[in-house]
């Protein structure tokens, strides 16, 4: 088989396209099945190792996988058997033994498993933080294809041009909602990505025939079209070059995606503890029969790339590497406990700078922002919060040229609640443009977006679709904290929520509490257009991932009607607002419910301080606390439902911090535990209304 040849691995590949250093590859693949070896059956058994996912069998294609990354800006997105392939990138072992061993330093600091790696890379092919959610890696390599095209095409930066994204999966995962996404997302913006699925046969236990009819994905999506698809032998060294040269190639010169399926034998269980008793003797043998490391070093020795001497050598060479890396690595440092709650968010150092990560965000480049205040300049007349919300989009788009808005029906039609009305007109379709009707895609893509550098702002149009992309949202607030600052993924998702003229359990939900609880996001609820404008425009600066709640009646209630504070207004997160002034009584709320609790207190004639939150990650403990202490009697009302929402960690604060200023017991007025209802008269006896809030208010006052 006639292999294509080049010498330099740098050069365009429509002229020389790409060859493989042999020797380096035999090196790799040696180093790994040491790794393996010491690992499984020695640190495990130790203890010293709790994670441990064998690649043999999928290391010889990987190991050659990696030679093509070699252009300034590519990237790959792996899974947890992904290790070959990094250790081909040039990654230490140390680096591999420190994660594994939970030792500081490595990928994480001890704080994620071991077998999930990252690189930060600006001058080479970067790493993104793997995850232990399958199927959760394709999206976002996704969204890392679209940012090149971005930064080449839109940004006219040159250090993008070539560059494409890898990702790695099984063949389990391509039954994942994230599989298919990403395959939508490549094809129909033709993306240069490249999926490389890795058939084993099998996913855990179960038959690769469950996850794909007939087991065979490339099959399967024969008739898919605007992706190249190929298929071959993973244990066969020439037929894997070859078909690697060729998916490399047309990646690079189509700039379209392809997927290339290699099989493969997994040769051990899918973890240290599968003992593979769901395989028959006869395929076990069957898979020891094609290991490809015997295959390899039969095609090195009989091409004259080595001799079986040299082969010998670097096996040797190889082990002691290995072990002598482990026993360095034995005697470093376990991270100190006392720093792992470092690194959820964004910190600073004692001179009052940032902390910054290594990868992420528009924030390492140092933008240059247009002028903030907390100052009020307000402009004539009134406008509603689907306005204010639109005014401040527009502007931030006109001075950042780095943020993107996007999401199903943003464009042409200008969002369901017609906030992104006639942005897409005047930024243009790559600022400005629609996606394909999955979560999974839009989040998982702002990952891959972020990461490459560019401000993802996507939006969700109902609080209750986020659900199909929990999984990236968790990806996304967790990452700077699972790798210790190596990585965040800085963004600002809108998303609408809320009780309107009706309700019903899938438009109407708030639930905001979920992602106060989720680590690493920063919540914002405004009830006004005025604080919307400033809350979205520190959202939009901040290097923080943001949920921006966009409370559905709020967006043209006629209290939420205010003049536009002007386009350097900013409130920062944290602060919360006093809505009124008085000593019987605090009421604390949020989002929809808080013009409900100021008419229910007027209606009353109770002197009570109502404070609107504004945000809940952060929140304002200091006003709330100062606010109690004085009045000695607390009214906690949100639109969630009352059992574990944000209300209780109030109180909880409350019986803790103020207990000796409270003349009466902390009380929360909430949502029943039950779903939205459709029918108004319902919806109305479900949620908190301004009867039902004076009548609370009162009965508190009375106490």
């Amino acid at each position: 088989m006639q292999l294509f040849k080049t010498t330099d691995p740098q050069a365009d590949d429509t002229k020389h396209p790409f060859t493989f250093d042999w020797r380096k590859v035999a090196k790799d693949v040696l180093t790994s099945r040491a790794l393996d070896d010491l690992e499984e059956f020695d640190l495990v058994k130790q203890k010293k190792v709790l994670y441990q996912f064998s690649a043999r069998g999928h290391d010889v294609a990987q190991i050659m996988l990696g030679q093509i990354l070699n252009r300034q800006k590519d990237a790959v997105s792996g899974y947890y058997r992904s290790r070959p392939l990094l250790l081909s990138m040039g990654l230490p072992v140390e680096q591999f033994l420190q994660a594994t061993m939970m030792k500081q330093g490595g990928f994480s600091n001890g704080r994620d498993i071991g077998v999930v790696f990252n690189q930060p890379n600006h001058d080479g092919a970067c790493v993104l933080p793997m995850s232990g959610g399958v199927g959760a890696q394709y999206t976002p390599i996704a969204g890392w294809a679209q940012a090149i095209e971005y930064h080449r095409e839109h940004l006219k930066d040159s250090k993008w041009d070539g560059a494409m994204g890898l990702v790695l999966g099984g063949d389990g995962s391509v039954a994942t909602n994230g599989f298919w996404s990403s395959l939508t997302l490549a094809t129909t913006l033709e993306l240069p990505m490249l999926f490389y699925i890795e058939d084993n046969g099998y996913g855990i236990s179960v038959p690769s025939h469950f996850q794909t009819p007939g087991g065979n994905i490339v099959k399967n999506l024969a008739s898919f079209r605007g992706i190249t698809l190929l298929s071959g032998d993973g244990t066969n060294p020439a037929e894997s070059a070859e078909l690697i040269q060729q998916a490399n190639e047309l990646v690079r010169t189509s700039r379209k995606p392809v997927l290339l399926r290699l099989t493969v034998p997994r040769l051990n269980g899918h973890s240290a503890q599968d003992t593979q008793s769901y395989k028959s003797a006869d395929r076990i043998a069957f898979e020891q029969q094609h290991d490809p490391l015997p295959k390899l070093k039969k095609f090195l020795i009989s091409e004259g790339h080595l001799q079986e001497s040299e082969w010998d050598q670097l096996a040797e060479q190889a082990k002691q590497h290995c072990y002598a890396s482990y026993q360095s690595v034995d005697q470093q440092d376990f991270a100190d406990p006392a720093g792992v709650e470092q690194h959820a968010f964004e910190e600073f150092d004692a001179a009052g700078q940032p902390i910054l990560q290594e990868q992420g965000g528009i924030h390492l480049d140092q933008p240059t922002f247009p002028p903030s205040s907390t100052e009020v300049i307000a402009e004539p007349g009134r406008i509603n919060m689907v306005t204010a919300i639109r005014k401040t989009l527009d502007f931030e788009l006109t001075h950042n040229k780095k943020m993107l808005v996007f999401g199903e029906d943003v464009g042409a039609k200008g969002g369901v609640h017609a906030v992104t009305l006639g942005l897409q007109e005047k930024h243009g379709e790559a600022q400005v443009f629609d996606t394909s009707l999955s979560e999974e895609g839009i989040i998982g893509r702002s990952i891959g977006l972020s990461l490459a550098g560019l401000l993802p702002v996507p939006e969700i149009q109902f609080r209750k679709y986020a659900d199909p992309a929990e999984e990236q949202l968790n990806e996304t607030g967790s990452m700077r904290w699972r790798t210790n600052n190596r990585f965040a993924a800085p963004m600002v998702v809108r998303m609408a929520g809320g009780y309107f003229g009706c309700g019903d359990p899938w438009h109407s939900q708030c639930a905001e509490v979920k992602w106060v609880h989720a680590i690493g996001w920063q919540v914002a609820m405004p009830s006004n257009a005025e604080d919307a404008v400033g809350l979205l425009r520190y959202a939009l600066r901040n290097n923080n991932p943001s949920i921006f709640f966009e409370h559905r009646k709020m967006l043209d209630h006629s209290w939420s009607r205010r003049p536009y504070p002007g386009d350097q207004y900013i409130v920062p997160f944290g602060k919360g607002k006093k809505i009124l002034h008085g000593d019987r009584l605090t009421v604390v709320s949020w989002g929809g419910m808080v013009h409900m609790c100021q008419t229910a207190i007027e209606n009353t004639g109770i002197a009570a301080d109502l404070i609107d939150l504004r945000t809940l990650r952060p929140w304002d403990k200091a006003m709330v606390l100062e606010s109690v202490k004085r009045t000695g009697r607390c009214l906690i009302v949100h639109e969630d439902n009352i059992s574990a929402g944000f209300g209780a960690e109030i109180a909880a604060t409350l019986a803790k911090e103020a207990f000796f200023y409270l003349d009466a017991p902390v009380e929360r007025l909430a949502t029943a535990d039950i779903g939205n209802p459709h029918d108004p008269r319902l919806m109305e006896h479900a949620l908190p209304n301004p009867q039902s809030i004076a009548q609370r208010i009162t009965e508190l006052d009375q106490i």
